[in-house]
């Protein structure tokens, strides 16, 4: 699916995006390693376990990463000019390899760029939820995209 064009938004638009997906100890440990995040509890079975969480926590950046990635083909693929910021990111509530993932999407805020006449910004708020309904991540992701020609 592309992405629309700013002129095909509206505020209140509401998309739940698929596929979800199921994180996986490699997902995370990977991640970890590749953006030289050593947080044990992250990486150390044993003192995770320690924790008050019991188990290995999934990178929160991971899960930050993969919430714009999964809404990506519906929001912007084709029509980003550049993503302006991220705003507002939180994670209520923690994720744990093996938690299944829904990404959906609303557009909060939509206005044209001064500078910019074949250009909007579109303010997106994304949600994660796992497979318990738990809200595991929210954030506002702001962007730039290309009006449709003509």
């Amino acid at each position: 699916m592309p992405g629309r064009y700013f002129d095909e938004w509206q505020v209140g638009d509401k998309i739940v995006h698929q596929p979800s997906r199921t994180v996986t100890e490699t997902d995370n440990l990977l991640f970890s390693a590749m953006t030289h995040n050593m947080q044990p509890l992250h990486l150390d079975a044993e003192a995770a376990k320690a924790s008050e969480f019991g188990r290995i926590l999934v990178n929160s950046t991971f899960t930050f990463s993969l919430a714009v990635g999964l809404s990506i083909a519906d929001t912007t693929l084709g029509t980003l000019v550049a993503n302006l910021g991220y705003d507002k990111v939180v994670t209520p509530k923690p994720t744990f390899i093996g938690d299944t993932l829904t990404c959906s999407s609303e557009v909060v805020e939509l206005r044209e760029s001064k500078s910019r006449p074949t250009q909007g910004i579109v303010v997106f708020k994304h949600e994660l939820t796992n497979q318990r309904g738990e809200i595991a991540l929210a954030m506002l992701r702001t962007v730039l995209l290309r009006k449709k020609a003509g």
